[in-house]
């Protein structure tokens, strides 16, 4: 019983999911032969939206609608993959401005709330990756759509 759950524990693992995420990506860039054939290609999901009068709304898409076309998507996700195979850069102009407001509004923490704050990020950044994975999947099946393939 004990094997049982570590497995599921290790099964959902931070690690685990960067990597299921960092595949996704992989296989999304081998797939992708000709990325600018991505340029003005809503996914389906955004197609679904609009059709339904409520952009955004349907399965979660408002985090696919936010990047605009398949190409923006697909820059995204590489970008991603980047930073966590890769680190941030300490100078990367995207994060200063939001850490500097960020360090303003932790002025004072306490050591109780460190590990309340730890799992709440954690949780938050399970959720985004597995939405990023997700993303990246239906890119990749959409792109072999549109060029013909077959799964």
């Amino acid at each position: 019983m004990m094997q049982t759950s570590d497995s599921y524990n290790q099964k959902n693992s931070l690690f685990n999911a960067m990597n299921r995420f960092i595949g996704a990506v992989n296989n999304m860039d081998q797939t992708v032969m000709v990325p600018s054939l991505l340029r003005d290609v809503p996914l389906d999901e955004d197609l679904k939206a609009v059709e339904n009068g409520a952009a955004g709304a349907s399965n979660g898409a408002a985090y696919f609608h936010q990047d605009g076309d398949m190409y923006g998507s697909y820059v995204l996700l590489k970008s991603i993959r980047n930073d966590i195979e890769w680190g941030i850069l300490q100078g990367d102009e995207r994060f200063k401005e939001k850490a500097g407001r960020t360090e303003m509004s932790r002025v004072e923490v306490e050591e109780d709330d460190l590990e309340k704050q730890f799992h709440f990020h954690l949780n938050g950044l399970h959720a985004v990756l597995a939405k990023l994975t997700h993303k990246a999947n239906t890119l990749t099946n959409r792109y072999k759509e549109e060029i013909g393939c077959g799964n």
